[in-house]
Formats: C-alpha cells, structure tokens, sequence
C-alpha cells in the first residue's frame, strides 16, 4: 500500500504518540475531546471490509437469512439482551460480538486499544501494521437528514439502538432513507466486559455492498492512517503490556488471560526469551 497524503509513519514511540492525538484538541470546549474512532490491522495491507463482504459471492442476499437464522435459533440460549423485545440493531450488534458474519465493523474511542489490537499477533511482527482514524463527528454530516436530526435532537454523534430504532427499524429502511451510501456509527448495548473494556462502537454502511474504505478514498477530509513499522512493534508492545493494555483486560476471562500469557511469554523472533531476562513473575 503506497503512502498518500492521508498517511503518516510513525518514526518512534514519541513520534507515534504526536500521531496518535493528533487534531484531538476542542477550542470550544477548551479540552482535549477526540473526534476519531480508531481501528487496528496487523498489517498496513489491512482494509476495512467487513466479515459479510469477505464471505465473496453474492454475500448481500445472505444477510437476510444469516440474521434470520441466528435470530431464530439464539432464542433459547442466554443473552444480556431481552431477546423478545431486542431490536433489529441490538440483534446485529450481539450476531457481530458472537462471530456471526455482519455489515457492522469494530472501532473503538480508544487509540491504544487499536494499538493493541495492530500488534497483539506475534506472527505478524515482520510486517508493518496500521491504524485507522476516522473522525464521526464530521462523517455524519454525510448521513441523510432524518438521522442528522435524531442525532442534533439528543445532542450526540453516534447513535445507540434506541435512537435509532424510531428513525429506522430495519435494514431495508435505512437504505431507503438516502439513496447516496453513508455511513453511520452505533454504540451497543454493554453485552458483556468485553465491549465496555475495549470501549468499543460500530460502523454500519447503509447498504451491505457499500465498501467503507472505498467510501473514505471519496472523503479524505474525514480520515487518516498511522503505519506501523515492524521495527517499532515490540517496544510499542512492551510498553502497552506496563500500561496494562492487554488481552487479561481487553478480553475479561479465562481465555483473554490465557492468550496474554502465552503472548508475554513467548520469545522474540531473535530466540530471546522474558526468562532470559529474569522477567518471570
């Protein structure tokens, strides 16, 4: 992926750091307030389609029956959601947390846990990663008026299945409110620690074949990317790990505990071990 001008290389950890934050100041307000959600990719190749467009074939006439289906058969199982009373959006947002292919894509308020999630595959550590930033505040002035105005009218930037369930109660109907593709961004309910400790959101193209990378490429006002040099991964890694931005917090449970210690543990490509370095605890 060539450079463009929306893409800068991080230089050094403190350099990464000036990137990271960047145009995150609010004179109005006279705070430091992001208007950016950011997404991590191991590698700079990494683009943002969603898990529905990488089934291939005609994955848009699927949406309808995977959402059935799961819909139907989640019924008897456990959820944090009443799921006699979820709505199509709290659906989608607990299908996307399960793994079930969605049009949803994660991004997160956090930049560092995007880091986390550009460098938490030791086997992608000889190629560079990349984060995503885009700003909502100014995307959604591309949304259609309807949704403009539920947003100026609960003083937000990002809706929740709440907010949105008035405007639009389907899928369908929120393609039918603007025939230009847009997208929007949803905040889901807390399904789990997972979703508040990664202090994560979605995006939501209108239509399930918009491709949001390619929407952005039209809009380069309202993005920007941070390559990340393989260089650079373990000292951003190490650090993250002594700022507590790990898979035992991000990923609450056995399993995240699980995959943190085999991370930390796991010797440098060089064959360089933590035991080497009498880093056991």
């Amino acid at each position: 992926m060539p450079l463009s001008a929306n893409d800068y290389e991080a230089t050094s950890w403190e350099d990464l750091q000036r990137l990271l934050f960047q145009d995150t100041w609010d004179a109005r307000i006279g705070r430091f307030r992001s208007p950016f959600v950011y997404r991590g990719g191991r590698s700079r190749h990494f683009q943002l389609e969603t898990s529905l467009q990488r089934l291939g074939g005609e994955y848009h006439q699927l949406e309808h029956h995977l959402l059935r289906n799961f819909r139907k058969y989640a019924r008897d199982t456990p959820s944090p959601v009443p799921t006699q009373a979820a709505s199509t959006w709290d659906w989608l947002a607990l299908a996307q947390h399960h793994g079930l292919p969605t049009r949803l894509l994660d991004w997160t308020y956090s930049p560092y846990v995007a880091l986390h999630f550009a460098t938490d595959d030791l086997d992608a550590y000889h190629e560079d990663g990349i984060i995503w930033a885009l700003n909502y505040v100014k995307a959604a002035e591309h949304l259609p008026q309807r949704l403009r105005q539920a947003l100026r009218q609960e003083g937000s930037n990002v809706f929740t299945s709440e907010l949105l369930l008035p405007v639009s109660s389907s899928l369908r109907e929120l393609e039918e409110l603007q025939a230009e593709p847009y997208v929007l961004f949803l905040e889901p309910p807390s399904l789990d620690a997972r979703i508040v400790h990664q202090y994560a959101l979605f995006s939501l193209m209108s239509t399930a074949q918009s491709v949001l990378h390619d929407w952005l490429a039209d809009r380069p006002e309202l993005y920007f990317r941070i390559i990340i040099p393989a260089r650079l991964k373990w000292e951003i890694r190490d650090k993250l790990d002594q700022a507590n931005i790990t898979e035992r917090v991000l990923l609450p449970g056995l399993g995240g505990l699980s995959r943190w210690l085999h991370r930390h543990y796991s010797p440098r490509s060089n064959g360089r071990s933590f035991l080497d370095d009498n880093e056991m605890r």
